[in-house]
């Protein structure tokens, strides 16, 4: 008799599309639509484990060739969806992080802000007169440690960050002088990326910006009563008039790569279709995307668990209309749905949350290295500076907590590729601990992922030229 054989429950996840049935493999993060054996073989499997090869071929030869049974057998084996007894591939073989392929660097230009938004997470914001500014020579230093780090890159990123950047417009000038040439020298495509609140643009900084290239995000909120609620100047006035009136401006005259719209959802905002509708169809930006404040520092904002069981159920309506939309080759700039579709496409797997650490680094005023740009200023100590460069050990360490899933929930969730335990900002807010996985969100976000799923397969099934169009693109910018 031969080995018996047991279906791999967490490598496997069932998601019915239609009258099509997918399997999502979790460890490679694909999908395959089931073919009435392979179904069948799962099925018996699930209710009666530990049967052999030759059990299921006696019961299914009725219907199926002997041969072809027990070569669908060997493909679910190789998956490690059925268990023949031997051990499983460890999905994180990586036990110690001794590389960093940096390939992204935040700036964050200067601590001030002539904002005073009430959610900001920033720990090191000042007002406008108060900023501290980062200078030249740690910017430059900062460029020359990516370079020194990772001169293998075959692209590097360079991300001003503040406080607002466009209130340091002068070293962001010199910086994007000075990378263009080094760059250059190397022969190394190098992209620049900000996200400014746009009060401070004007027509000739419009343009400067779009000779350059910069990948834009404009934060704002949505219609006037939602954005006014929370963005605010330092002396309380809502800031919609102005930040509607400046994106206007930069969306007519920027053209050299798509400009999209960041949205903080706080405590009583849960309407994602309506300030969707107004970013996208009445302002005009190309995609919008929409980040819940669930464990902010101040409780005050964040949404409630039935605000967030709303926010989901909207993010699903506005889903179905991105569906819609593809089926018929059009985009509703849905940046959400775009990443979750852009991960299943490509096959995306996680060990790690983000590239945090990894393949960025934030790099504060000082010149001190930092997990990310939410991390600047906080109490998290730095990994090293730009001068002495990386602190690898203590960076590896960090990172090796998070790598390791046993005892945490995670192991075998079914998105655990997909999430890997959430934002580690988002731990250290909630828990003073940015290795420690985030849970109280877990089963919103697994069936946001299975409607991703079905979203994801309709348009394969109906229309996948628009996988072509308007998500392999995205990758480029």
């Amino acid at each position: 008799m031969g080995a018996q054989l047991n279906l791999v429950e967490q490598n496997l996840h069932l998601v019915a599309v239609s009258s099509r049935q997918m399997l999502f493999h979790i460890p490679s993060s694909s999908l395959f639509e089931l073919d009435g054996l392979t179904a069948q073989l799962i099925e018996r499997l699930r209710h009666r484990p530990q049967q052999t090869a030759e059990q299921l071929i006696g019961e299914l030869s009725a219907q199926y060739p002997a041969d072809q049974i027990a070569e669908t057998l060997q493909e679910l084996v190789a998956l490690e969806l059925v268990s023949d007894g031997s051990p499983l591939t460890p999905e994180i073989a990586l036990k110690k992080i001794t590389e960093f392929p940096l390939n992204t660097l935040v700036l964050n230009v200067n601590t001030g802000c002539n904002l005073s938004c009430s959610y900001c997470y920033k720990e090191d914001l000042d007002k406008p007169s108060e900023g501290k500014k980062m200078q030249f020579d740690t910017a430059k230093q900062s460029i020359e440690m990516l370079i020194a780090e990772s001169p293998h890159e075959s692209r590097y990123n360079i991300v001003f960050f503040g406080g607002e950047p466009l209130s340091n417009l002068r070293l962001i000038k010199d910086v994007v002088a000075y990378c263009e040439a080094r760059f250059a020298e190397l022969g190394k495509p190098v992209d620049f990326t900000m996200t400014t609140n746009a009060t401070l643009l004007t027509e000739d900084i419009a343009d400067w910006l779009n000779e350059h290239r910069f990948g834009l995000s404009v934060s704002m909120d949505g219609p006037k009563a939602i954005h006014d609620k929370n963005r605010i100047t330092v002396g309380g006035q809502g800031t919609y008039d102005v930040v509607s009136r400046k994106a206007k401006m930069l969306l007519s005259r920027f053209r050299s790569r798509p400009i999209g719209a960041r949205v903080t959802l706080t405590k009583g905002v849960t309407d994602v279709r309506q300030i969707w509708d107004h970013l996208f169809n009445e302002l005009g930006f190309s995609e919008v995307g929409f980040a819940p404040v669930t464990s902010g520092d101040i409780s005050y904002y964040n949404l409630s668990d039935d605000e967030l069981v709303e926010v989901f159920r909207n993010m699903k309506l506005l889903g179905e209309e991105y569906l819609a939309a593809a089926l018929e080759h059009r985009s509703i700039g849905f940046s959400n749905m775009h990443q979750l579709i852009t991960d299943l496409h490509e096959g995306n797997k996680k060990a790690l949350p983000c590239g945090a650490g990894v393949a960025l680094l934030a790099v504060d005023h000082e010149g001190g290295l930092n997990l990310c740009h939410r991390f600047t200023g906080s109490g998290l100590d730095t990994f090293g500076d730009v001068h002495t460069g990386i602190d690898k050990e203590r960076l590896g360490g960090f990172l090796e907590q998070r790598l390791d899933r046993s005892d945490t929930g995670c192991e075998s969730c079914r998105i655990r590729n997909l999430c890997s335990g959430g934002c580690y900002h988002e731990s250290y807010a909630r828990f003073e601990d940015p290795t420690q996985p985030v849970y109280h969100y877990c089963d919103l976000m697994r069936d946001w992922v299975d409607f991703g799923i079905e979203v994801y397969s309709r348009i394969m099934a109906e229309n996948p030229a628009f996988i072509d169009s308007y998500i392999s693109p995205r990758r480029a910018h």
